[in-house]
């Protein structure tokens, strides 16, 4: 018997063992790694195998072996996959760097530049108005009954759909979609989302390209989330051919100055801006880092055990609201309860950005608001006051 080793996140240990069918796989044991803060060894075997159980009848009938055989083969390949689980996070890190500047992401990225196709963008990896990915994120953002935002959100279904030009400045929007990001529902949807729309199908592309290096199949999800994979691959190919016919890595390293290339060259000044991606890659395949060990530094930021450990800092999961009375100081507070302050003043007109930091905008727009109710214009947030915002976008 093999005895096969996966270095996982020690909080997807439990589902790990669940996953596997007890009749078929022995789990050994799950020990966490000194050197490798909140990862895990998870160590596990095969005990037996479905085609020998099917010669000694242990299968109620031919159906029941024949699905179970297909069942064990999705496993162990799902299992034994070359790219460890750990250098999925670290692709993803080094994506979510280009996209975002933060190591896990930006959940609560609101970006609308100038000449972007794209239009208004959103999420861990900035998906868009313009090319309806984001429409079908929100849609299944509202569709979970958990969802706290879905019915503010679900207004905006229509036009988005409709990719309305008016969205691109519609503040109210933008500043649901930042304060989205506290939600836990949100992030999980954006990661599911993001792994059907770019993880899976960059890594379809690899494989049949036959790239598998892991810093090989960073450039091509890299280029799945940026676009234009298809038609870089065919200059790559006129060029010197294709993967099979090189060795991957001069393969990868061609495709990289080329897409360089072809990103400088481009009419639009945004395309053109975004070369830093190839930069970036073009330092990793100088250094022959093509299996991405840790810890690794990608546009000054440190991909590390601890980096890729650490929660997001796009979202807040605290303080309460209501557990504070709100109002300017030193440092200045930040936190749950301030953005869902924001976001109620935004919703109820005023022009400010929900982005959880209560400065001297938050202190100006609470006090204008406070004058527009009949209210003291103490430019302080009491628990009273936040709760009566926040009923404009929380179900109680």
């Amino acid at each position: 018997m093999t005895i096969r080793t996966l270095i996982i996140p020690c909080a997807d240990c439990d589902q790990r063992r669940e996953s596997l069918n007890p009749t078929t796989f022995r789990v050994i044991d799950c020990q966490p790694i000194p050197i490798q803060v909140g990862f895990c060894r998870f160590r596990f075997e095969r005990i037996d195998t479905a085609a020998a159980r099917v010669a000694t009848g242990t299968f109620a009938s031919k159906a029941h072996a024949l699905g179970q055989i297909a069942l064990a083969s999705q496993l162990t390949a799902t299992l034994t996959n070359d790219l460890l689980p750990t250098q999925k996070l670290i692709i993803e890190a080094i994506i979510n760097i280009f996209e975002t500047s933060e190591v896990q992401g930006n959940y609560g990225k609101v970006t609308v530049l100038p000449r972007d196709t794209g239009r208004l963008t959103f999420g861990r990896s900035q998906t868009t108005l313009g090319s309806g990915n984001l429409v079908k994120l929100i849609r299944q953002y509202c569709t979970n009954p958990a969802a706290i935002f879905a019915t503010p959100l679900a207004e905006y279904l229509a036009r988005l759909e409709a990719k309305a030009v008016a969205l691109d400045t519609d503040q109210k929007l933008h500043n649901i979609l930042r304060a989205s990001a506290d939600d836990v529902v949100m992030r999980d949807t954006q990661d599911k989302f993001f792994d059907e729309t770019y993880w899976k199908p960059a890594l379809k592309r690899a494989k049949s390209a036959g790239i598998t290096t892991p810093l090989g199949i960073a450039v091509v999800y890299d280029s799945t989330v940026h676009g234009s994979w298809d038609r870089i691959r065919d200059y790559t190919d006129a060029q010197i051919g294709s993967v099979a016919s090189n060795d991957e890595k001069h393969w990868i390293a061609t495709y990289v100055k080329v897409r360089r290339a072809w990103l400088a060259g481009h009419s639009n000044p945004i395309i053109r801006s975004t070369v830093y991606r190839m930069d970036a890659l073009q330092r990793l395949i100088d250094q022959l880092l093509w299996g991405l060990p840790l810890p690794l530094v990608v546009r000054q930021a440190e991909i590390s055990t601890a980096s890729l450990a650490a929660p997001a800092s796009s979202y807040y999961s605290v303080p309460q609201s209501g557990s504070r009375q709100l109002s300017l100081s030193a440092p200045l507070m930040r936190g749950l309860d301030v953005r869902r302050l924001q976001l109620g003043l935004s919703l109820a007109g005023r022009p400010i950005i929900a982005d959880g930091v209560f400065g001297q905008t938050s202190v100006k727009q609470l006090k204008e608001y406070q004058i527009a109710q009949g209210l003291a214009p103490t430019g302080i947030g009491s628990a009273e006051l936040v709760a009566r915002l926040a009923s404009q976008f929380l179900i109680a």
